[in-house]
């Protein structure tokens, strides 16, 4: 029998936009991801707790990509503690060969194949 490879993919199930809590950031920038290690770091200036509670200023983690790895083990890591300013995050696994894109629908993400369109 053959075994699929997945990929893991992050993304925010709340009405809200992505973003990681400050403690999640700060572990990303701990295992040398490169998107978080150049983005400003908002949280210093906002470094209340992470979920809903913490501050709508504080969006970190906006510009990693969402199946980097590190991301995804931070999340698999502090599981609700990895949730930014009234994010919901979670970890949805697709076949690796798969073209795929991030779609909001109704408010909410979700992860789609890629299709090709013509006009």
């Amino acid at each position: 029998m053959k075994t699929e490879i997945m990929r893991k993919i992050v993304i925010n199930t709340s009405f809200e936009d992505f973003c990681l809590s400050h403690a999640a950031f700060l572990r990303l920038r701990e295992l040398g991801q490169k998107d978080a290690l150049q983005e400003v770091d908002l949280g210093a200036y906002w470094p209340q707790a992470a979920a809903p509670q913490e501050p709508s200023l504080n969006r970190c983690g906006r510009e990693v990509p969402r199946d980097d790895r590190h991301l995804v083990r931070v999340v698999e890591e502090l599981g609700m503690r990895a949730n930014g300013h009234a994010a919901s995050l979670k970890i949805v696994e697709i076949p690796s060969d798969v073209t795929w894109k991030i779609e909001k629908v109704g408010g909410q993400e979700r992860v789609s194949e890629a299709h090709r369109i013509w006009g």
